[in-house]
């Protein structure tokens, strides 16, 4: 049997409803989620088995902990699943749902993401972004050869900033010192950051929707109303400025030039407002920058407190580029172990371990079970990742793991590793998000020998993770970086010194 009977004392609403545990008046399960609402839930589906009932607050939840489960429900009830539920902080920050991620599963849904697919996120898009993706790599290894003379490395900051700056070259054509503050730090990754927050925080309204008046009076409404706001006048500038005709002609479509195109194509089956291009661009910013620095980020983490793995990938990383002063895109496909640690890196810390939540567009039937209409739906990433029955030492670091496991790939036809979702509402960016998570891992391991600061131990590395929309390590990751030695050798052939780098433009 995949699930496990009910237990004894648990509140029989329904004896058609999967199991679950007992229910508080008024608040239902909400008391049991936890500051970290994945790991309460992996640790309530091991009582209850992996499809599990809750009642949170006045919303009728159903949780899905297991691959088995998983293949259950999307091969056969697919459509049912791709609902979402309309989200408070969600429905202001995409402009009334009308984005990719936060839109109700209809017409206008299927339209905007053929539109997406086809025209932002299609592969032959992807590849025309590459230099940028390889100028911005650049740019962050040469800070970092230089901050590296001196001090610490902070990569939590280091890669967030990439991830930033890709994702604004890509959307609008420039990086992301678009309004400065005085102190050098952009305003739109503030921007940005405040609205990510928003979305990743507990808000009452999601679970009362009756009781959404509480949040004029706890600071939500304003902070929501304030950040709205300023990421609006931020996108009409930028659209402003795309469709000035003195605006020099740029040598390569940006997406806001894109969207713009698409909005004038009479032949689209929809036509985009400005609204609906803010939302989609939205969801870029959203999906493309936090996730990617996330996973760097946990990447090296574990890396460092695995040496052997570490060796074993950086190793691999230097025979194949054999002294090139970079690694290219190009020489990513030749990578086999630096893909598993990868693999194996979302597996044990998918960006957001429940993914976005889903919500059923009408009751079906699961193992016999009745799923009504309306119901919202996570899915534990997170507890599929670990899962003991595809998973040998499930919560250990073995990126070897994947050597035998070729079938285990993002393109989400398999069930045992979801960090970029299932079916139809999966993420369409995976393509784009793999190869600059691959090509700046590759580099920082190419040029760099890291080590945690003198006097700390692996096993003293704080991995405990924090509370937000994308999960992310807590405390930021500082580390060490000494330069590789093969740099050094080639640095004397070009007659400089290793330490004479040129000066790194300014982030």
């Amino acid at each position: 049997m995949l699930l496990k009977k009910k237990k004894n004392g648990e509140e029989n609403v329904s004896s058609s409803l999967p199991p679950g545990p007992r229910k508080l008046p008024l608040i239902g399960n909400l008391h049991q989620l936890g500051d970290l609402p994945h790991q309460s839930l992996h640790h309530l589906s091991h009582e209850y088995g992996p499809l599990m009932f809750l009642k949170l607050g006045s919303v009728s939840t159903l949780v899905v902990s297991s691959a088995d489960m998983v293949r259950e429900i999307f091969r056969k009830h697919d459509r049912v699943f791709s609902g979402r539920p309309i989200l408070y902080a969600g429905r202001k920050l995409s402009y009334n749902c009308s984005d990719l991620a936060f839109a109700p599963y209809g017409q206008y849904w299927r339209e905007v993401r053929k539109t997406v697919v086809l025209e932002l996120l299609s592969a032959k898009r992807v590849q025309f972004f590459e230099a940028i993706r390889e100028e911005e790599v650049a740019r962050m290894i040469s800070s970092i050869a230089h901050s590296s003379l001196n001090c610490s490395i902070n990569l939590s900051e280091m890669t967030l900033l990439l991830a930033n700056n890709v994702i604004c070259r890509v959307a609008f054509g420039t990086k992301s010192d678009i309004g400065l503050h005085n102190t050098g730090k952009s305003k739109v990754h503030d921007i940005l950051h405040e609205a990510q927050c928003l979305l990743g925080e507990v808000n009452i309204a999601d679970f009362f929707p009756w009781m959404w008046w509480l949040n004029k009076l706890n600071g939500l409404d304003a902070r929501l109303g304030k950040n709205f706001k300023e990421l609006d006048r931020f996108y009409d500038k930028v659209i402003e400025e795309h469709l000035d005709p003195t605006r020099p002609k740029p040598m390569h479509e940006d997406l806001v030039d894109v969207l713009l195109r698409v909005q004038k194509d009479p032949s689209k089956a929809i036509s985009f407002s400005n609204e609906q291009i803010k939302g989609v661009l939205t969801d870029m910013f959203i999906a493309g920058t936090d996730t990617s620095s996330a996973t760097l980020v946990w990447t090296m983490a574990e890396l460092i407190r695995n040496p052997s793995a570490m060796n074993k990938a950086q190793n691999e990383v230097r025979d194949v580029v054999k002294g090139k002063g970079k690694v290219e895109e190009s020489d990513l496909t030749r990578f086999i172990y630096l893909k598993s640690v990868v693999k194996e890196s979302l597996r044990l810390h998918p960006p957001a371990p429940l993914l976005v939540p889903r919500e059923t567009i009408e009751s079906c039937k699961v193992l016999g079970f009745e799923i009504p209409a309306q119901t919202r739906v996570f899915i534990n990433a997170m507890s599929i990742g670990r899962d003991p029955k595809y998973w040998e030492n499930p919560n250990e670091f073995q990126p070897e793991r994947f050597f035998n496991r070729e079938d285990i790939d993002f393109k989400r036809q398999n069930f045992e590793l979801l960090p970029f979702g299932i079916g139809r509402r999966g993420c369409p960016g995976t393509s784009f998000a793999l190869l600059l998570v691959e090509l700046a891992l590759a580099n920082l391991l190419y040029k760099f020998d890291w080590r945690l600061p003198e006097g700390m131990e692996a096993e003293d590395m704080d991995m405990e993770e924090s509370v937000g929309l994308t999960t992310h390590k807590k405390t930021s990751l500082r580390l060490l970086a000494d330069v590789h030695h093969r740099d050094n050798h080639q640095n004397s052939r070009e007659g400089r010194s290793p330490r004479s780098l040129p000066s790194p433009p300014q982030l």
